[in-house]
């Protein structure tokens, strides 16, 4: 966009997916409201865009943005950066939920020691054991002791 800048404030919108329910140790853990509204900060956000005539509202751009100067990739050290927050902060991520999803969705790529790592901290959702319904358990009993006191 160069020099130019909006001549009103811009802001950026994003959601927060309240998984409380289900990807916290099955539900253990619930999201406090009371907490709210959350907050967050970017660094280093980067906007790719260009000049658009308000009247007109054109849905592109008349400069074709070089794609060279858009990063597709990130250097070694960011991955191994990234790879140590997750490993300290990652509690819960959909590719690995067999709760939800017997088979691992087409975008997910699947690391072993994640897995293993979430099975230790959620074996009923990332390990595929599945959570015993105390409620048939005794539904069963009733009825052997209906059955035996005929």
């Amino acid at each position: 966009m160069g020099g130019d800048f909006p001549s009103k404030p811009m802001s950026l919108y994003a959601t927060i997916w309240d998984g409380s329910s289900w990807a916290t140790n099955g539900g253990k853990y619930k999201v406090n409201y009371k907490y709210a509204p959350y907050v967050t900060k970017f660094s280093d956000f980067v906007l790719h865009g260009c000049a658009v005539d308000p009247i007109e509202l054109s849905p592109k751009c008349d400069i074709v943005q070089d794609s060279a100067s858009i990063p597709t990739e990130i250097s070694p050290d960011q991955r191994r950066k990234m790879e140590r927050f997750r490993k300290k902060h990652l509690q819960y991520s959909y590719c690995y939920d067999r709760t939800r999803y017997n088979v691992p969705l087409s975008e997910c790529v699947i690391d072993p020691k994640e897995a293993n790592r979430l099975r230790g901290f959620d074996p009923v959702t990332f390990g595929g054991v599945h959570r015993h319904n105390n409620k048939r358990h005794h539904q069963r009993q009733s009825r052997r002791e209906d059955t035996s006191a005929k």
